[in-house]
């Protein structure tokens, strides 16, 4: 049952990294045409480069939940990484439930009256030519934390069910992944020899 649950948590949360993906690939587009318009052209829009910063908020706003399903979050610790499975997996629960749900309550909750003030006064960019409706990026904001919590929940699950001996702990830190890349390197050499 936990496994399943893991599983259809893990789905959610890809589906967040294929549209936090594909929202890079429009922001990546959207500033090599600001670029091409303003540097050749000298031509550019107010509108677009705005967008620039819209994108690239939607791409962090999610991509943390993302992320998190990946356990790809950058920690600074000597002692986690030495540790077991079982306590890896102790820790960040408890972290899930200690840090991340907390944060994320306080920022949706801190953030809906931000978003929907932005809706009730039609919320407009300062800069002529700018763009319309606001209120959309603002709301990103207490809706990526739900996805964050959606994921947190997930996160927990996954570690539940290796403290709980269903299935082990994946590395996925970038020490674990470059010893990894050293390993087939040097299996490929000494098979090559």
């Amino acid at each position: 049952m936990l496994l399943k649950l893991e599983k259809g948590f893990d789905k959610f949360a890809n589906i967040i990294g294929y549209f936090t993906a594909i929202v890079l690939v429009l922001m990546i587009l959207n500033v090599f045409y600001d670029v091409i318009m303003r540097y050749f052209f000298k031509s550019g829009s107010i509108a677009m480069q705005e967008m620039e910063w819209h994108l690239f908020s939607v791409v962090i706003l999610f991509g943390v939940s993302y992320t998190l399903k990946e356990d790809g979050h950058v920690r600074v610790d000597l002692i986690y990484d030495r540790l077991k499975s079982k306590k890896k997996a102790m820790i960040n629960m408890i972290g899930a439930l200690t840090f991340i749900l907390p944060i994320s309550l306080l920022v949706i909750f801190s953030s809906i009256g931000f978003a929907q003030e932005a809706f009730e006064f039609n919320e407009i960019s300062g800069d002529p030519g700018g763009l319309t409706h606001r209120w959309i990026i603002k709301a990103m904001i207490p809706l990526s934390f739900t996805f964050l919590i959606i994921t947190t929940v997930g996160f927990f699950i996954r570690n539940l069910n290796i403290y709980l001996g269903l299935h082990e702990y994946e590395d996925h830190s970038i020490a674990h992944e470059a010893q990894m890349y050293k390993e087939q390197i040097s299996k490929k050499m000494q098979g090559d020899k």
